[in-house]
């Protein structure tokens, strides 16, 4: 008889059910697993790349440091040269030039005669002049004998008082004249001394404006000089300096010449003094220097250009001419403030060396001022500051270009071959 009883089942299947839900649940939580990893990846991407979008909308600036002024500085300004002495010889008595002896550029020395005058008319006056003394002469002698005849007639009575007065007074009156006339032949003959005309220092003969046969005037401001004599030892120069630099100009400092004539060659000067006071048309200070001048190449009359050797002021700083803001409000910089916010100052500047500014007030050393602002720059404006420019490379002569960070567009693509 067949035993009815239940039979165990086979356990084979239910083991292969089993291990196919396992095996299911398993690709599916590794799928879930991916597509959370890819959406974290992405959001992770997402925010790299907005990040990267708000660091770009922020303008790179590059921040230079104002510089001290460590050595001096030029100051160049327009000058005139001049003889240490120059002398214009007028003639002192009427006449004709009877003859001249030196030239122009001909080296005199004091005393040294330049020209002779004829004078007919002074001569004849110290010809008249002298026979007047002469017989004022006689006169007197005539009257001091008969003075004294008549005081000896007084002992005998037969003149009176009065009389020995008078003649003894008319002896004294014409000794008088004799003085007065005598006085007037030394004036002649002094005049008679302007007939050779001499040159009152060494020097050289820079001017002859007559000739022989030429009508002489008396004086100076009747017509051209006759001669000139010029000093040229040593030269004076003149400078006008700024009232803004009048400071800075002090007695003995040292300076350069520049002559147009000699573009390779520059000539010592030193201040000799100035004129302690400014001129209200021009707002400037004339400075005297004087020139050693032992190879005669300094004439008078010359244009200069005087460099002076200005000292460095520690209370000045120089910043590249670029970062001046030209402003309706006058020139301005843009210095990075606190939290890389931009600050707009105002500055007064000084002298203009081209690449290079002076900068007076408005910024000082410790100040980061922006090179090269944009027009576009407000007061308040975050910015990213770089402390120097990126540096150029060598092979290509390009600026390196900044990383592109993950999840960008332009992450995967590839230069192109041969590029």
């Amino acid at each position: 008889m067949r035993d009815t009883s239940e039979q165990p089942l086979d356990p084979a299947p239910r083991r292969s059910r089993t291990g196919l839900k396992l095996a299911g649940l398993a690709a599916l939580i590794v799928a879930v697993a991916v597509a959370a990893n890819g959406i974290w990846e992405r959001n992770q991407n997402d925010q790299q790349l907005a990040k990267w979008t708000d660091a770009q909308a922020i303008p790179t600036v590059a921040i230079v440091r104002p510089q001290p002024e460590t050595k001096a500085q030029p100051l160049v300004l327009p000058g005139d040269i001049d003889a240490w002495y120059e002398a214009p010889i007028y003639a002192r008595v009427p006449g004709y030039l009877k003859t001249w002896y030196t030239d122009i550029g001909a080296v005199v020395k004091k005393g040294q005669v330049l020209g002779t005058i004829d004078t007919p008319d002074l001569d004849q006056q110290l010809d008249q002049a002298q026979h007047d003394l002469a017989s004022s002469v006689a006169n007197w002698k005539l009257a001091e004998v008969t003075a004294k005849r008549w005081k000896a007639l007084l002992s005998s009575s037969s003149v009176s008082q009065q009389s020995v007065d008078e003649k003894e007074a008319e002896a004294v009156a014409l000794k008088a004249k004799v003085e007065a006339s005598q006085a007037n032949v030394d004036r002649l003959n002094a005049l008679e001394s302007f007939k050779q005309l001499l040159a009152p220092f060494d020097g050289v003969v820079t001017a002859r404006k007559t000739d022989i046969g030429a009508l002489i005037n008396v004086g100076s401001g009747t017509g051209p000089e006759l001669f000139a004599v010029a000093d040229l030892h040593a030269m004076r120069v003149y400078v006008r300096v700024p009232q803004s630099f009048s400071a800075q100009i002090s007695v003995d400092m040292k300076a350069s010449l520049a002559l147009p004539q000699y573009p390779d060659r520059t000539f010592p000067a030193t201040v000799l003094t100035t004129s302690n006071a400014i001129n209200t048309d021009s707002r400037t200070v004339l400075v005297e220097l004087v020139a050693e001048n032992p190879e005669g190449k300094l004439w008078p009359g010359t244009f200069a250009n005087v460099s002076f050797d200005v000292p460095p002021d520690t209370h000045v700083v120089q910043i590249p001419a670029s970062a001046l803001l030209f402003q309706s409000e006058g020139l301005q910089v843009a210095v990075l403030g606190p939290g890389d916010k931009v600050d707009i100052r105002s500055v007064r500047v000084g002298r203009n060396f081209g690449t290079m500014v002076e900068v007076l007030s408005g910024v000082s050393i410790g100040d980061k001022v922006i090179d090269s602002p944009p027009d576009s720059i407000v007061a308040g404006q975050l910015v990213h500051p770089e402390e120097q420019n990126p540096a150029i490379t060598r092979d290509t002569g390009e600026v390196p270009a900044k990383p592109v960070p993950p999840g960008h567009p332009s992450a995967n693509l590839q230069p192109a071959a041969g590029k």
